[in-house]
């Protein structure tokens, strides 16, 4: 995809290149820079990224890229400064907006940036210049109490207008189609919310139009900021909704994503580790989603259909091997592919009244929508998936089968498998 126009991806070069200037009325105009590769080399920052001894050179004396850029950037130093952003191999001026944005994730690693430079106003610009184009990069986790960025699309209106829009409107379409993963909040959970806000309510300044100074609530100025979007409802004791003035009430009697808009729109008045705290809040009551560069980001895989799920079995071997592979670890993820191969196979017996093969005649029709080329497309995929499943070691105690040597075949396994229940949930009576 190329949403990222040559004029952004330019804007962004010459921000390394050229720097910017700061001005001040305490100092002369100063020119501020970073290097994009922050306190590593080139070399070494770029070989995180890719694989410069398979490059080919653009030196005939050298056999990779490693080479040449070592000859043109270290022993005679005759490349310009900004050589990286228009060399073909690398593809940050020509290439998919994937290659760039991943590219400024890296930037911006804690392992790589300079922490004592310019890296977090870097950021904003690029941040800023980004958005015309529909992305952003946003804190999406931390190492050793470091942020580290990831990339995400936004919306159109978030594009055009600048503004923050809040959960439930940038979602919509999802949530009025019933698309969208949401949880369930319990009643102690929103208190728990709440009690977080007490906590974090500090005082803010503001000036009104005689140009007065007064203080104002953090709760209060995040409940006037949802009342900008739409006008504030809450479900009343005999479950009417209607229009509340009280941002506590919003909370604990609401839709989930409204408690989502609440949450998003708070900290923009609090500080920077109200976002530790409710991720914590969140994490420890089981909650699969996370505050994440002020928005509310789905954090772990969840099948969206798995409430469907009649048949215990399925369901209970669905749960395990979602919950294996959010774990991350290589064993983990060893045994959430062995949890979702019999997952297939006790899907392939949904239809109890049915024998195995015909209850898997009908989920493929059913899916199919009787069209007989994905008929064709899905019942190769069930029979392929089953012939992996056959052939290679995805259950840990077959040691007549092919072993599987790279841990990453563990993500692709599991992924196809998943995408396959996945789409077939949506489809069982």
């Amino acid at each position: 995809m190329r949403n990222i126009t040559e004029i952004t991806r330019r804007d962004i070069f010459d921000l390394f290149q050229k720097g910017y200037v700061e001005y001040s009325w305490l100092t002369e105009e100063q020119r501020i820079s970073y290097p994009y590769h922050g306190r590593l080399s080139e070399i070494d920052f770029l070989k995180k990224l890719y694989a410069l001894d398979k490059m080919p050179s653009y030196d005939e004396r050298y056999e990779n890229a490693e080479g040449d850029i070592w000859q043109h950037t270290i022993n005679n130093d005759d490349w310009d400064s900004d050589w990286v952003f228009t060399d073909d191999r690398f593809e940050l001026l020509n290439g998919n907006d994937g290659v760039l944005l991943d590219f400024l994730c890296a930037v911006f690693h804690p392992e790589n940036r300079y922490e004592a430079g310019y890296w977090q106003a870097y950021l904003r610009k690029i941040n800023a210049t980004l958005r015309a184009d529909g992305y952003e990069l946003y804190e999406s986790d931390k190492i050793s109490q470091r942020s580290v960025y990831s990339w995400r699309k936004i919306s159109q209106a978030e594009s055009v207008s600048g503004r923050f829009i809040p959960f439930s409107i940038r979602n919509k379409k999802a949530i009025d189609s019933k698309s969208i993963n949401l949880p369930t909040i319990s009643k102690k959970i929103r208190s728990e919310i709440i009690q977080l806000f007490n906590r974090f309510d500090e005082d803010l300044y503001e000036t009104g139009e005689t140009g007065l100074n007064y203080t104002i609530k953090a709760k209060e100025v995040a409940f006037r900021n949802i009342g900008e979007h739409y006008l504030p409802h809450a479900f009343d004791n005999s479950r009417k909704y209607t229009v509340t003035d009280n941002l506590d009430y919003f909370i604990m009697n609401n839709y989930p994503y409204c408690v989502f808009d609440a949450i998003e729109l708070f900290p923009r008045q609090s500080n920077d580790s109200f976002t530790d705290e409710i991720n914590l809040l969140l994490k420890n009551n089981g909650i699969i989603y996370k505050l994440a560069g002020g928005k509310m980001e789905l954090t772990e895989m969840s099948l969206k259909s798995r409430e469907v799920i009649t048949e215990p079995g399925l369901k209970e071997l669905v749960g395990q091997a979602t919950t294996l592979y959010n774990n991350k670890s290589i064993s983990d993820k060893q045994l959430a592919v062995e949890k979702i191969w019999d997952a297939l196979e006790r899907l392939k017996t949904y239809y109890s009244d049915l024998d195995k093969k015909k209850s898997s005649e009908k989920i493929v029709d059913d899916m199919s929508n009787q069209n007989d080329n994905y008929k064709e497309l899905f019942n190769e995929e069930f029979l392929r998936l089953t012939k992996i499943g056959n052939d290679f070691r995805i259950r840990h105690h077959e040691t007549n089968k092919t072993d599987i040597i790279d841990n990453n075949y563990y993500d692709y396994l599991f992924h196809r498998c998943y995408a396959l229940i996945d789409l077939a949930l949506k489809y069982l009576k």
